[in-house]
């Protein structure tokens, strides 16, 4: 296994770490047994939260750590915000994950799946004090959060206290500028969060290539989840990628290119045969938004280049990726959502793609409003 520094905390995690939300929670001999060999193959870095399985996640997890394996790994788990009311849920909700986690401490501690909203909700009601209070007590070892709403809203939370230690983004090589993107990896990394990334195959649609994606990676001779976490693993700001693998097949194939791949990086050729990639599935979007944001500011204050992302991907992806299209789009802030278009048209005389912004946003509208 390589391993790779994580942010400025005097610490290697491994290349790989293990997200637990696809773990065959029916079968739990069977996750337990895939959690251990991992672990046993030098994965450092287990990922839980709350809200996977309502806690039958923790509680696997606690399981496999048994007999000695606590001390081989760090855990990290989550605070559900939409499950806190107020501020006496924050210790009820804890103590819970760490008698199912079987543990005196838990070494990394996010607020989990941060929009504005929920940043502010949790705020108001003292988590950050109550974060405080838990790593003096060693309860805490390092807060972090993980993240679904636009850079602006990444950059203010990361600003807001000096508390974290590290956040956890949705980021690969489709996703370079959506969410935190690209500059939120950057901007962390600067401040010496250690930046972990998840989502690296999409929930796995990356390696389910459309026709047209498919013929390259057949020309080239590649898999798709090699090229997809190695260009993760080309990026020194990137800590350590998560897997949600939920087959011992996948387990192995994953921990094989991180032993292989974990601290290497891209070639010249590589990198082209990336771009290629990129544009082939381009041509499976049907707004042709380029990002560049010249439509911008919308007098309702529309996120137009992230509504027509979100919209292309679910495209591209189809049925399997429209659930995670909607989830980020109803995270958005009210205002910056497709619904709030009132076709004033004052964005499409600045397009230079000359996209029809407002009939498109009404297409946006009519798919994640449902």
């Amino acid at each position: 296994m390589k391993y790779r520094r994580f942010g400025k905390l005097d610490w290697q995690v491994s290349a790989l770490g293990f997200g637990c939300m696809r773990l065959p929670e029916k079968n739990k001999e069977k996750a337990v047994e895939m959690l251990r060999w991992a672990i046993d193959q030098g994965v450092n870095y287990l990922d839980t939260a709350y809200a996977y399985g309502w806690g039958k996640n923790e509680k696997i997890v606690g399981q496999a750590l048994r007999n000695g394996y606590r001390r081989k790994v760090k855990i990290a788990t989550k605070i559900p915000a939409e499950k806190v009311k107020n501020a006496s849920d924050f210790d009820l909700i804890f103590d819970g994950q760490l008698k199912r986690l079987e543990v005196d401490f838990i070494d990394f501690y996010l607020l989990h799946a941060l929009s504005a909203e929920r940043w502010e909700k949790l705020k108001r009601l003292g988590i950050l004090e109550w974060a405080k209070k838990k790593i003096t007590e060693g309860k805490i070892k390092y807060l972090g959060f993980s993240f679904h709403d636009e850079l602006a809203v990444f950059k203010k939370i990361i600003d807001a206290t000096d508390l974290w230690s590290f956040c956890q983004i949705q980021y690969n090589f489709m996703n370079e500028k959506v969410q935190a993107g690209e500059e939120g990896l950057h901007y962390a990394a600067k401040k010496g969060l250690a930046v972990v990334i998840m989502e690296p195959l999409l929930g796995g649609l990356l390696i389910k290539p459309p026709p047209k994606v498919e013929a390259i990676y057949k020309q080239i001779k590649q898999k798709p989840v090699n090229l997809a976490l190695r260009w993760l693993w080309d990026q020194p700001e990137v800590s350590v990628v998560l897997s949600g693998m939920n087959d011992f097949s996948q387990v192995e194939e994953n921990i094989s290119l991180a032993d292989k791949y974990g601290n290497s990086r891209l070639s010249t050729k590589e990198k082209q045969w990336i771009k290629k990639i990129q544009q082939a599935y381009k041509q499976y979007e049907s707004i042709p938004c380029t990002g560049c944001g010249y439509c911008l500011p919308c007098p309702q204050g529309v996120d137009i280049p992230q509504n027509f992302a979100l919209y292309n991907q679910a495209v591209i992806f189809g049925k399997e990726y429209l659930f995670l299209s909607k989830l980020v789009y109803h995270n958005l802030s009210a205002k910056k959502r497709a619904t709030n278009c009132i076709a004033c048209r004052a964005c499409e005389k600045k397009c230079p793609q000359k996209i029809a912004i407002s009939s498109e946003l009404a297409k946006v509208r009519k798919k994640f409003d449902r």
